[in-house]
């Protein structure tokens, strides 16, 4: 049983144990809908960032990891339509860590996000860990009645759209997993950002582990062009940016009939998407929006664009589906971010194909998975 089957079950046994005729959308979406009073509903979503599994402190300043804990709730937010507006933060902190900096710094990146997006911190806990670092980020927030955008309500012809550009986290992590790390110089331009105290300034963008192979061909050349994608690469996985102003207009302005936000991949994500919609889906491998960098660094280090594109998780863009006649009222661009069409929705229910220059595949979910079946 993978988390998938778990979270099915819960679904049904919550289901049974329905108390409130308030709950308009329980557990099986982006987040929960609560009818809250006329004309407005509740939107109240969660998530859990365990060190070594969701993050990896080594590589993550506590300021990022403090902003990225926000940021995967704000996007399930957007992926409502809603507008977020207040957040819950749970820490739990190994003794050496609350002793040091840590936490001003994780709170430092976490109030900078929050008020880019004028989200109020109203509450939360601190425990002891004996077991690394733990996150539990909550936020709620809010929309018009009856507009929250479901997974559930795409329909066959429906057209297939997704926000900025896919692969480059997936991307960031590989360089995170061969020893890239953001240098001082980097951080040091990001908003939150708190000196870090007993280490010496280093003005390079990226730090190398002294311990690695001099003979490793992984390590990253420092031409300019290199670099600068690198470090693009890098904070797209450790500094996400969820598409909030996306998310608000799609719902404010219906023009969504489904949507979820890509945080374990677009071949996971979509089918999650179809199932929940008993849909299939045809999409176009030339239409998918791949990260310029991913494209630019892949060729020299034998990654494949495309496989990035298509199964990396983390990049917290928005994959949601619009019927003909609501595609002329999509806005080009919001925050400046642009969306790419990237195919149809089908009826054949659970069927998701790629068709790739002359030929038609079969696309599988292959994102990232907890608990994945052996």
């Amino acid at each position: 049983m993978n988390e998938f089957d778990f979270i099915k079950s819960l679904r049904d046994q919550s289901r049974a144990q329905r108390h409130s005729s308030r709950i308009l959308t329980g557990i099986g979406d982006d987040a929960a809908i609560l009818s809250q009073f006329p004309g407005s509903d509740l939107l109240i979503t969660t998530d859990l960032l365990i060190e070594e599994i969701d993050f990896h402190r080594s590589a993550t300043p506590p300021q990022l990891l403090g902003h990225k804990a926000l940021a995967v709730s704000l996007s399930d937010i957007a992926a409502m339509g809603g507008r977020p507006l207040w957040s819950m933060v749970s820490l739990g902190l190994p003794n050496d860590l609350w002793q040091s900096g840590f936490k001003d710094k994780f709170f430092a990146g976490y109030f900078a996000h929050a008020n880019q997006f004028g989200v109020t911190l109203i509450g939360g806990d601190l425990s002891e860990s004996r077991a690394g670092v733990v996150i539990d980020s909550i936020v709620l927030g809010q929309v018009t009645s009856g507009s929250a955008v479901r997974r559930s309500g795409a329909q066959p012809g429906d057209h297939i759209f997704v926000t900025g550009t896919l692969g480059a986290a997936a991307a960031g992590l590989k360089l995170i997993e061969i020893g890239a790390r953001l240098g001082s110089s980097v951080l040091n331009s990001l908003p939150g950002h708190v000196t870090r105290s007993g280490t010496s300034a280093n003005e390079n963008l990226v730090d190398q582990p002294e311990s690695r192979d001099s003979n490793s061909n992984s390590e990253p050349d420092h031409d300019s062009s290199e670099t600068k994608s690198i470090e693009t690469l890098l904070l797209r996985q450790l500094r996400p940016s969820p598409r909030v102003g996306w998310g608000m207009v799609i719902g404010a302005e219906h023009l969504a009939t489904a949507m979820i936000d890509i945080s374990d991949g677009l071949s996971s994500d979509l089918d999650h998407l179809c199932k929940e919609s008993n849909v299939g889906a045809l999409i176009r491998s030339d239409n998918i929006p791949t990260d310029s960098d991913v494209t630019f660094l892949c060729g020299r280090r034998a990654l494949d664009p495309l496989s990035l594109a298509l199964h990396g998780g983390e990049d917290f863009e928005l994959l949601f589906t619009s019927r003909a006649e609501a595609v002329a009222r999509l806005p080009k661009r919001v925050d400046g971010i642009a969306i790419s069409h990237i195919g149809e929705i089908t009826d054949q229910p659970g069927k998701i194909q790629v068709i790739e220059k002359n030929h038609i595949w079969d696309l599988r979910p292959e994102g990232f998975e907890h608990f994945k079946k052996q």
